[in-house]
């Protein structure tokens, strides 16, 4: 399902409709809606929405309005529920969470068409309501394949799970990995493995994330309920006496149930949830128990018609050439760029989805993306809230690198760090225990998820909702931080140098009316693509 941005209203219509759902098909098979639909009485001119930069967070990093203030009356205005606000962040919590963020440079002007997908991103479900719903629908149907009916009294736990785990479905163990594949954290069931246990799985502390059919990407935030239930799997063959423990599996007399068998089990009962439509029965039965309805999912479901065959939702049968407010179904993305009439770097395409709705439109079409991330809102919030155990794990490093910075090859002594990283073990795992039992979204202590390099490589701009565009003007440019190599960031340039560059700008600067800034390292689009003018990629 998909809606486009009128930039002269702040209105949906038909000129600039987009579908939602994943790229490779147009719609998909649980939303099949494309609608036109107001989204906000805003506009630049009310002085509501128009975003501020603030010098201390570094160049790149757009916010929204300068203060609490201004954010409350902003997301007021619009009618709707403010950015943040959903089943993963408080409505109150600070403009942090109102910002989008940018690996590489839009400028907004540029863009003649908004795509969005449907579930989590136009559809926010009520967290944890939605999951605990999902997760008893998946426990019944493996109860009625001939799993044990005492896996009913496990209850989801949204403390537990997060995105971008890795199932191993040799040996059932939930891995949190870095972009390379190196082990960060590794659980069987609900038992957090250390030391020599890791190493009898893994004696090279990493796995081949590309063998396919044994290691599989829990990306998604349906995937949160499904990786639970591994872990809860897996905790009651452990420890249920009528099963004996083998590395790859379990036994019970005669028969033996390979950890890959359980696995393929749990997707076949996640297809028949999903796909098969007990889990959105079970939602449309009380919807406002599970579904966020604000103004643009109110607008939905008055903009739907009842099949009188089935009696269920129905929008969009459409499939000619391009009307006025048509509602399509069908398609691609290769029949949407060609019935719009526009480059895929002219389509913004919204998802949270980072393989179905980021990966494949930047590959196939090379459309600018953008990733919703619900989270950010927590992730925000543990950011700033316990920034003392960042600053002394960053002060840690610091303290260790300068250690070897003055040994050369006459050196004979070896530094004694065995305090340093046991200090350093202790502030990561503080740090991963503030935002849940498997730690942060993005990282663990120093280092990046897989989670987090595959948001900076395929996601142009990211935020915690699509509904934070509403804070910024159409005429918009989101500029990228400089992107440095580590001899770029460790080898400085000269002061005169810099100061001679800083004199050259200031007569051209103070020509167009800007400031005079302080001299930076000049910037760099991380995408390694060459720039416009106006330094857009």
């Amino acid at each position: 399902m998909g809606l486009g941005l009128n930039r002269a209203g702040g209105v949906i219509s038909a000129p600039h409709l987009v579908w939602g759902g994943s790229v490779g098909s147009w719609p998909p098979v649980a939303s099949p809606v494309a609608a036109a639909v107001p989204l906000c009485s805003m506009s630049p001119s009310r002085g509501c929405c128009f975003p501020s930069c603030d010098p201390r967070l570094g160049q790149g990093r757009a916010l929204g309005p300068a203060s609490p203030r201004g954010v409350a009356r902003a997301a007021g205005d619009c009618g709707g529920t403010a950015a943040g606000a959903g089943p993963w962040g408080a409505a109150s919590y600070p403009w942090g969470s109102l910002r989008i963020f940018v690996n590489r440079s839009l400028a907004l002007e540029k863009i003649k068409c908004f795509g969005f997908d449907m579930d989590y991103t136009l559809a926010m479900y009520k967290s944890p309501d939605y999951e605990e719903l999902a997760f008893a629908l998946l426990l019944q149907h493996l109860v009625s394949i001939g799993y044990p009916p005492e896996i009913l009294a496990y209850k989801y736990d949204p403390t537990f799970p997060t995105r971008g785990l890795v199932f191993d479905a040799l040996y059932g163990n939930l891995l949190k990995v870095d972009s390379h594949g190196n082990l960060l954290v590794c659980a069987h069931g609900f038992r957090f493995l250390r030391g020599a246990e890791i190493l009898h799985y893994y004696p090279n502390k990493f796995i081949q994330r590309d063998d396919m059919k044994r290691f599989h990407i829990l990306n998604t935030l349906f995937n949160l309920t499904e990786a639970h239930l591994y872990a809860c799997l897996v905790d009651f063959f452990t420890n249920c006496p009528r099963y004996i423990n083998c590395d790859t599996g379990y036994k019970h007399g005669n028969l033996f149930m390979s950890f890959r068998s359980m696995f393929q089990d749990v997707r076949e009962a996640m297809d028949h949830v999903h796909l098969l439509g007990c889990l959105k029965e079970k939602t449309l039965e009380n919807l406002e128990k599970y579904v966020v309805k604000d103004a643009i999912m109110s607008y939905l479901f008055d903009s739907t018609d009842g099949d009188k065959a089935t009696g269920k939702l129905r929008i969009g049968t459409y499939t000619g050439p391009l009307q006025h407010c048509a509602v399509y179904s069908g398609g691609s993305s290769d029949v949407v760029c060609d019935l719009l009439g526009v480059k895929g770097k002219e389509i913004l395409y919204m998802g949270d989805h980072i393989f179905g709705d980021i990966l494949k439109s930047k590959k196939r079409q090379g459309w600018r993306t953008f990733l919703v991330v619900p989270e950010l809102a927590r992730e925000l919030q543990v950011w700033t809230e316990k920034s003392e155990l960042f600053e002394e794990l960053r002060s840690l490093d610091l303290f260790l690198a300068e250690l070897y910075q003055h040994l050369d090859s006459g050196s004979s002594e070896r530094p004694d760090i065995s305090s340093i990283k046991r200090r350093i073990q202790k502030v990561t795992h503080e740090m991963d225990m503030c935002y849940g039992k498997m730690g942060s979204l993005f990282r663990c202590g120093s280092r990046q998820t897989l989670f987090a390099s595959q948001l900076m490589r395929y996601a142009d701009l990211y935020a915690a909702s699509f509904v934070n565009f509403l804070y910024y003007p159409f005429s918009y440019l989101f500029r990228a931080p400089p992107v440095l190599m580590a001899h770029e960031s460790t080898v400085e340039h000269s002061r005169g140098d810099a100061g001679e560059a800083g004199a050259a700008l200031a007569p051209w600067l103070a020509w167009h009316g800007h400031p005079s800034p302080q001299v930076r390292a000049a910037p760099q689009d991380s995408s390694g693509e060459e720039e416009d003018d106006d330094g857009e990629a």
